[in-house]
């Protein structure tokens, strides 16, 4: 009986990725496969592809050909992508027919692993695109904050920074994909609660070149709500405590307290599955 083949998941990246490079150094596992037979990844997390540097690969395809295959699994019509997608389009930009390819035995959850981590060691993603892959692999894959951390080689705290990004609103989250606004400014902006506040000051700063400093000064000259019974700005202990939930739990934690030796901790989730996250990292089990 043949050995079966393992698990993609849990060996590491660089496991993974030494795997497709040993391979494509054996030409006969190199094929040619018609552009028309292949279809994207469809967890691939990158959405936007720089059209100049498209245009640029693909004027090195049509003159020198592709000198690395993409690697391909077989789907139920065809077959998808795993790895190569910038070479798959720049191919069809150069009017080729065909391209070739590396034919991998994979099943979905691995092909969901090495594509979304494959991009992510590429760091070329926007910060939205970069925080949508995480995401996917907690919850496509199931994996932990600190799994993914381990496996990219990043701090849990950079995981759960990008995290918080999911929980702007959509304009704001498209200035940051555009890179009109930068990573440390959308995580000031994350200190506004309402989110059409949010989008009117991300404009705002779009249009006025604010600073992370103007916009740290504008949230302090922000007023508390009428009807708030604590104080609106916590102890130095209690912000440093803040800002260590804050990483630990990838969300926004607000710790407030009323002077007397009495407070109260507000933890926000966008979602049943971002809550059972949360959960988890707390060590709370519900069944």
């Amino acid at each position: 009986m043949p050995e079966k083949k393992r698990s993609g998941l849990g060996r590491g990246i660089g496991a993974l990725f030494s795997d497709f490079e040993s391979e494509e150094l054996n030409s006969e596992n190199v094929v040619e496969l018609p552009l028309s037979e292949i279809r994207p990844n469809p967890y691939q997390p990158r959405k936007s592809f720089d059209q100049a540097a498209l245009e640029e690969l693909s004027q090195s395809i049509l003159e020198n050909g592709v000198f690395q295959p993409i690697v391909v699994r077989k789907s139920v019509s065809g077959f998808q992508i795993v790895v190569g997608e910038r070479r798959f389009r720049a191919s069809k930009l150069a009017k080729k027919t065909s391209i070739p390819v590396i034919i991998r035995d994979l099943d979905e959850s691995q092909m969901m692993e090495i594509g979304v981590l494959e991009n992510l060691q590429r760091e070329d993603l926007n910060p939205i695109e970069e925080a949508q892959a995480y995401q996917t692999l907690i919850e496509k894959l199931h994996l932990t904050q600190e799994q993914i951390s381990e496996k990219l080689g990043k701090s849990r705290p950079y995981i759960a920074n990008y995290l918080r990004l999911l929980s702007l609103p959509s304009k704001t989250k498209n200035y940051l994909m555009t890179g009109k606004l930068t990573m440390a400014q959308a995580r000031t902006l994350l200190m506004f609660k309402d989110p059409a506040r949010i989008d009117a000051i991300a404009q705002k700063t779009v249009q006025e070149g604010l600073t992370v400093r103007q916009l740290e000064q504008l949230v302090s000259r922000t007023p508390a709500p009428k009807k708030a019974v604590f104080a609106a700005q916590p102890s130095p202990f209690l912000q440093a405590s803040q800002e260590q939930l804050i990483d630990k739990l990838g969300t926004k934690v607000q710790i407030t307290d009323n002077k007397q030796g009495k407070g109260k901790i507000q933890i926000d989730f966008a979602s049943t599955e971002d809550l059972n996250r949360i959960l988890e990292l707390l060590d709370i089990s519900l069944n």
